[in-house]
């Protein structure tokens, strides 16, 4: 089992955003957004490099193919978040609170998404290499036909998880304090879970396998 590489973010000092607005293919370097409302807007494509956002809202904010390389998001919140096909790399997610993100086709490497809850995560046919989860709640998140290698849980809750189709290198679970997988259970090839993790998931595989228990 081979550890996830965590991200070393180490920020320069940062200008402060005075800008109206995301812009679509927009170039942001080197600033602190604060407490900005960016809901509605469009910044797709744009790229955000050695940024800091802080308490923003990102509410049915389209940030579709947009690039976040060596960046923290701290206390960022939103319901429908438009990052389809996304890239995020050497980025820190701290306390989040969102809802529908859409990260389908997504790019993660070296990520870790600390704290906070994030509901309905779409990573359908998303890749993800380094990627840790600590410490938050995963609520119905879709890993449908995605590439997870070296991707970490820890304290982790998941419920409703969606593996169909999904592939799985040097995953580890056994530090997750919930597991639920509501779909794709036989995909966990390529996973490591504890023996009470097994025993918890028992009914699941005997029902994926097409096994009856009785007595």
């Amino acid at each position: 089992m081979k550890a996830a590489r965590r991200p070393e973010v180490r920020l320069p000092v940062l200008e402060a955003y005075a800008g109206q607005g995301l812009e679509p293919d927009g170039d942001y370097d080197g600033l602190e957004f604060r407490e900005e409302d960016f809901g509605g807007q469009d910044g797709g494509g744009a790229r955000f490099m050695d940024c800091a956002l802080t308490g923003c809202v990102l509410d049915e904010t389209r940030l579709h193919r947009a690039r976040v390389l060596d960046c923290v998001l701290t206390g960022i919140r939103g319901v429908g978040t438009d990052l389809a096909e996304a890239t995020l790399r050497d980025v820190e997610v701290v306390d989040a609170r969102l809802g529908g993100v859409q990260l389908h086709g997504g790019v993660l490497e070296r990520v870790v998404v600390r704290g906070g809850k994030i509901d309905y995560l779409n990573l359908r046919e998303a890749r993800l290499k380094d990627v840790v989860f600590e410490d938050c709640v995963l609520v119905e998140p879709d890993f449908g036909g995605a590439r997870l290698e070296r991707v970490g849980f820890a304290g982790c809750v998941l419920k409703g998880v969606d593996l169909r189709g999904v592939s799985l290198v040097d995953v580890d679970l056994r530090g997750a304090a919930v597991v639920e997988i509501a779909r794709g259970v036989g995909r966990l090839s390529g996973a490591v879970i504890s023996a009470a993790q097994l025993m918890e998931l028992a009914p699941v595989l005997a029902g994926e396998m097409g096994i009856r228990v009785e007595g």
